[in-house]
Parts: C-alpha cells; sequence; structure tokens
C-alpha cells in the first residue's frame, strides 16, 4: 500500500514558515509524499497569512486555485481564524484550522488520507523538513503578541506572547547546527519581548541558569558559533544591551526593527509600544556603540490620519536615520483592526503614492550607504550558484528581504560555503565583488 501525497502551499512571514516545517517534518516521519502539482496531490495544505489586505487576497486566490484543481483542501494559518468567512466562500474545504494548530491540521490530513505506519523520526533528515536552504534555518522563539497596534490582528489570531523555554530554544538550535545549519534567523513577533511571560523562570544547562530574556538567550546561541541575527526586535531601552554583543562580535551586527512610523501623532494612533522614544537617538547610539550595524526596518504609510506634515515628518526621519534596509507597505483596513475605526482615513491612491515617494527616497539612501562599503572586504556566505552569477551574503543581508552580493561566476562553490569578498561595486539594492584571501581582509 502507498502512502498518500500532499500538495502543499506555504504563504507568509518567516513565522508560517516555520509552523509549516513542522507540519512537513511531521508527515514525512509518517511516510507522505509531497507533490508539487495540485492535480496530482491527495491533499493540498495551504498555509495563509492575514496580516494585510494584499496577503489575504493572495491567500484567497491560492484556495481558490487549490479548490478548482484538487477539491481536497485544508486551511491553516492566520486568515484560518478567520473559518466562517472561509466555510462560506469555500463550503468543500475538508478543513479549516488557525495558526500554529499542527495537531489540527495532521488530524485533518489523517482523516482525508490515513497515515500507513507510525511516525519513524529516526528516518527523517537532519533538522527536519526544511523550506529554507539547508545552510540558515528560521528559529521561532515564541508565539502572539502582547501588544494592541490598531493597525494588526495577529493578537486575535496568534494569541497573546507564549515564549520557548531556553532549553527548548538551544537544543533546536543544537540540532540545526548538527543538520548543517550555519545561520540562525530569530524570529517571533516580538522578539524584544521574548520571556516575560515566563517571569524570570531559568532553565538549568550545563549547570548554568539560563534565564528567559532575549540578551541571555543571545549569549547562550552564540556558544554555538554560528551566526545569529535577530529579526523583529521592538526597539526598546533593552535593546542596547543587544547591541553590546553585536560590538563584541558575539552575533551578527544586524537589527531588524519594525519602526512603523516616525511622527509621535502617528504612532500613537498606532498604539505602537516605545511609541515614545526618540528612535532616531535610539539609532545613533546603537551606531555609537557599534559602527558596523546594519539596521532594517519597515514602515507604513497612508495610515489614517496621517497628513501631509507627518509624511514629511517620517521623511526626514529616514534622511537623518539613514537606515539600511527598508520596506515599506501602503496602509489597508484588515477586518477586526481598531484603525479601520479612526478618522480621516487616506485615500488609497495618495497612500501608494507616498510609498512611491519613500521607497524612491530610500533607495537614494540605500546607494549611499553601499558605496560606503565599496572597497572593504567581507567574509559572505554562498546562498546560489547558477551559470551566470554566485550570489552570497554578509552579516548586512538578510535572506529574501534584503539586497545581495553578486560575484562573477567560473568559481568552484556551492550553496553553504563561506568566503571572503572584496566589493567591488554597488547599485540602490545590491553589491558586487570578487573573492579574496583572508590577508587581503580590511
Amino acid at each position: 500500500m502507498s502512502q498518500g501525497s500532499i500538495g502543499f502551499v506555504s504563504l507568509g512571514c518567516a513565522k508560517a514558515t516555520v509552523d509549516s516545517e513542522r507540519i512537513l517534518t511531521e508527515l514525512r516521519a509518517e511516510g507522505y509524499e509531497f507533490s508539487d502539482q495540485y492535480d496530482e496531490a491527495d491533499v493540498v495544505v495551504v498555509n495563509t497569512c492575514g496580516f494585510i489586505e494584499s496577503a489575504v487576497e493572495e491567500s484567497l486566490s491560492v484556495i481558490e486555485e487549490a479548490v478548482g484543481t484538487n477539491g481536497q483542501v485544508i486551511v491553516t494559518g492566520c486568515l484560518g481564524a478567520r473559518s466562517d468567512m472561509l466555510k462560506k466562500k469555500f463550503p468543500s474545504l475538508l478543513a479549516v484550522t488557525g495558526p500554529h494548530d499542527k495537531d489540527a491540521v495532521l488530524a485533518a490530513i489523517h482523516e482525508a488520507v490515513p497515515p500507513i505506519h507510525e511516525p519513524l523520526y529516526h528516518l527523517l533528515p537532519p533538522g527536519g523538513i526544511k523550506l529554507t536552504p539547508r545552510h540558515y534555518a528560521y528559529l521561532k522563539i515564541s508565539e502572539g503578541c502582547n501588544h494592541k497596534c490598531s493597525f494588526c490582528i495577529i493578537p486575535s489570531m496568534r494569541g497573546r506572547l507564549s515564549s520557548r523555554s531556553p532549553r527548548d530554544i538551544v537544543e533546536e538550535a543544537v540540532s540545526l547546527r548538527e543538520a548543517g545549519v550555519q545561520e540562525l534567523l530569530v524570529v517571533s513577533q516580538d522578539t524584544s519581548a521574548y520571556g516575560i511571560d515566563l517571569k524570570g523562570d531559568a532553565d538549568l544547562m550545563m549547570g548554568t541558569a539560563l534565564r528567559p530574556n532575549i540578551v541571555q538567550l543571545s549569549e547562550a546561541l552564540a556558544d554555538l558559533e554560528l551566526w545569529v541575527r535577530l529579526h523583529y526586535v521592538y526597539p526598546y531601552r533593552s535593546v542596547d544591551r543587544l547591541v553590546e554583543l553585536m560590538a563584541d562580535g558575539l552575533i551578527l551586527p544586524y537589527l531588524d526593527v519594525p519602526f512603523q512610523h516616525s511622527s509621535p501623532k502617528v504612532l500613537r494612533q498606532m498604539k505602537r509600544p516605545a511609541s515614545g522614544e526618540d528612535n532616531l537617538e535610539r539609532v545613533e547610539s546603537w551606531r555609537a556603540l557599534c559602527p558596523d550595524i546594519a539596521i532594517r526596518s519597515t514602515f507604513i504609510v497612508g495610515f489614517p490620519g496621517e497628513t501631509d506634515e507627518d509624511f514629511q515628518h517620517l521623511l526626514e526621519f529616514l534622511q537623518n536615520a539613514k537606515l539600511d534596509r527598508v520596506g515599506c507597505f501602503s496602509y489597508s483596513p484588515v477586518e477586526g483592526a481598531t484603525a479601520n475605526k479612526l478618522a480621516d482615513p487616506v485615500d488609497p491612491d495618495l497612500a501608494e503614492e507616498r510609498r512611491e515617494v519613500l521607497m524612491a527616497t530610500q533607495a537614494r539612501i540605500s546607494s549611499e550607504r553601499l558605496q560606503l562599503r565599496v572597497g572593504t572586504t567581507c567574509v559572505a556566505i554562498i546562498d546560489e550558484v547558477t551559470p551566470t552569477e554566485i550570489i552570497a551574503r554578509s552579516y548586512a543581508e538578510s535572506p529574501e528581504v534584503d539586497g545581495v552580493i553578486r560575484i562573477n561566476p567560473g568559481q568552484d562553490l556551492k550553496s553553504g560555503d563561506q568566503v571572503f569578498i572584496k566589493i567591488t561595486n554597488s547599485d540602490e539594492y545590491d553589491l558586487f565583488g570578487e573573492l579574496t584571501t583572508e590577508s587581503d581582509q580590511i
């Protein structure tokens, strides 16, 4: 008897990617095969995103295609929290579950296509099934969020902050290292808040009391001698201690901080945590502590009540902060978000115009920042080797969201190799370089 075949579509953020990997790992242990064609799968699972309206539309489009082509469809993920809407729109769905509900997804699959044996975990590849290249992996340290940002419905979908124990996280990191992972991308909804729900309870690891806070966790991960990259770090004062670890070379000098805006009025309307902080001062202090730090952030324009003056404030913040990497979204109403009730909505066309202006401004800043790296040498990891070029990244580039370093083909390199690259040129988002030796490093 042959085992069933599962089609799987993973949408959304890195946290959703981790959820998908956990489901796929369990399915592989149970002997299921995977199909990349809807019409060849016995069941299709769609892990959805529901953060912004465009993500909802993408999820609905994928579900519609899967239902139309296959018919045996299970929906999970953030959009699954709106099960009534999904069941009304797609009445033939086999099941709808919320985010990070692996057990419910597996139960629905088992009902549709029963497994033929108990899980055989010893047959799994080291580190489990990954949707990333083998040399890097996402490490999710918590679920949920305690904040009540007016534009966001994540807490209603994923619940309040629920941190994993430090021991559990470090043990997974060790397992990933043994599987060949060289770079850990630490993700959560609010990385700075990690462990506050555990009330300081310490794990004893190798005779050391490891307390559940992001600084001690980062130190423990640094002991594994991997690249450790922090994402979704809220700009609290405690972040200074993380930057000190970066300056000491313990974790990568890279900080992903979702500022979202700079105008105090807009931040209050957004109900952002730490909105009273002087974020420009924070950026300057981080660079004073760690001059090589690369700072990434995301922003929302067109938020209800955002005036021309508020937008100009944001542009001036960018010009002064000179962030290395920036992403930007035009605000769009999401069902269930309290921001939908705010006065003075911004016309969508104006919001999109502001987004284009912001990204053009940031492109000039990015070009200037990257030009400063021309002539320097960095350690880089190879992501991809193609017939036309080799794609690499240094500490300053996170996969999928940032630019890359491009070097000429013809080198005897493979994905996961670490090399020294001398930067020879740059454009608005990418760097260009050539291989060099350690002795040439600046």
